[in-house]
């Protein structure tokens, strides 16, 4: 949370952060400044202090729904800058030396959000180079800002229940869509008696998005057969939507602008062969079994050793012992969710992951099984949030059936 930041701060010995650059696919700058609609600028905090929004004059009213202290970087007069100075790196460094001054930001200095990796190198070292009494320092890997968006406050776990709530309706406004067509041959077909095909289901997938006032800059899978079996394959266009196959439908959108939800089921419509049940019924244990063992004080990693250990009791490979495997149990568990679709806490069972589970962490608990060269897929994902007391709680509200009637 934000309020952590100053803690997470002294922790790496930082003085001050600057995060940069343009607001969308920049879930750092979002975040520090609290979502106001401006395309970009720089918010720089000091320990201890108050951040502060370096920001663009023509946005000068936007950005004041940041909440934040504002700097209005028109009093530096850029122009004139780069005309004395001849080159754009070496006005920009100058601009940082006149804010960095203004502003007392002096000491080891982390940059954060989303540049060009070219021209933030250059820049980075140039500042490093010239800039007296300022340390730039990097970080790799659960940087400062990604850990304090690790977890949320009351407020953006609600607003993470409200993207589910309308994420979940567009699910069942898609199982309702499969259910209005009929059955030829073994497959949906449409009034006109053409079959109807994944690339269709997803035109209808993104119109039920946009209804409910989401939008999907990731994508969404919803694929079938053989597709459903590798786990980020989006779903083949021209794939028919046959009776028995195992169907994958992989969701993660956001509210415009901000929180993502995601969410995963699988079923087969019409019918389950035997295999499928299986399968199934191993995956859902699993979700099952992990979920009621999840405890605030524990080491995330601990529930993907868990889930491999399960699916290997149960007969699948897994990449437990094989981290190889592109059959059976193929990848991480959970990842959290947030301003992006993929953010800390991660399960990774590796040693340099020490991610224990606490108060304000929502991730994501998905287990599945695949099996390509049978074509067959299956994945479950919830939503769990640790409540501020550290109580396990489910944000995904849908039924988890296997099969969905048709045709009737």
């Amino acid at each position: 949370m934000k309020q952590d930041l100053d803690h997470l701060m002294a922790e790496r010995g930082l003085d001050a952060l600057v995060v940069v650059g343009q607001t969308r696919g920049n879930p750092s700058l979002f975040y520090m400044v609290n979502g106001a609609q401006v395309l970009g600028g720089r918010v720089i905090k000091r320990r201890t202090e108050l951040p502060v929004f370096v920001h663009s004059p023509i946005e000068r009213e936007e950005a004041a729904a940041s909440g934040l202290a504002l700097l209005n970087v028109s009093q530096y007069d850029y122009q004139s800058i780069l005309r004395d100075k001849g080159s754009e790196l070496d006005a920009e460094v100058e601009l940082y030396r006149r804010i960095f001054a203004d502003l007392g930001v002096q000491g080891k200095v982390g940059f954060y959000g989303m540049a060009d990796a070219g021209r933030a190198w250059l820049l980075l070292n140039a500042l490093s180079a010239q800039l007296d009494g300022v340390e730039i320092v990097a970080e790799f890997s659960q940087a400062v800002i990604d850990r304090a968006r690790a977890t949320k406050d009351a407020a953006e776990a609600e607003r993470i229940r409200q993207v589910g709530r309308r994420t979940a309706a567009v699910v069942g406004e898609t199982i309702q869509f499969l259910q209005s067509h009929a059955v030829k041959d073994g497959a949906l077909v449409q009034g006109d008696g053409t079959p109807l095909t994944i690339g269709r289901v997803h035109q209808e997938i993104r119109r039920f998005l946009s209804e409910q006032g989401l939008e999907a800059p990731e994508g969404t899978i919803f694929a079938i057969g053989r597709d459903a079996a590798i786990p980020h394959n989006h779903g083949s266009a021209a794939d028919l939507l046959r009776l028995g196959q195992t169907i994958v439908f992989d969701i993660y959108p956001r509210e415009l602008g901000g929180y993502f939800f995601d969410m995963t089921r699988t079923f087969c419509l019409g019918y389950a062969p035997p295999e499928a049940e299986l399968l199934y019924r191993d995956v859902y244990d699993c979700l099952a079994h992990v979920t009621a063992s999840y405890a605030s004080g524990t080491e995330l990693k601990l529930y993907q050793r868990m889930a491999c250990e399960f699916f290997e009791e149960r007969g699948h490979p897994t990449i437990g012992s094989d981290s190889r495997s592109e059959s059976g149990y193929v990848h991480g568990l959970s990842h959290g969710i947030g301003l992006a679709v993929h953010e800390e806490p991660f399960s990774s069972d590796v040693p340099t992951n020490m991610t224990v589970i606490q108060p304000g962490h929502i991730f994501t608990c998905e287990p599945g099984l695949y099996y390509p060269d049978r074509g067959l897929g299956v994945r479950i994902e919830d939503v769990i949030w640790i409540e501020p007391e550290g109580r396990v709680q489910v944000l995904t509200d849908f039924p988890k059936e296997l099969v969905v009637k048709v045709g009737a």
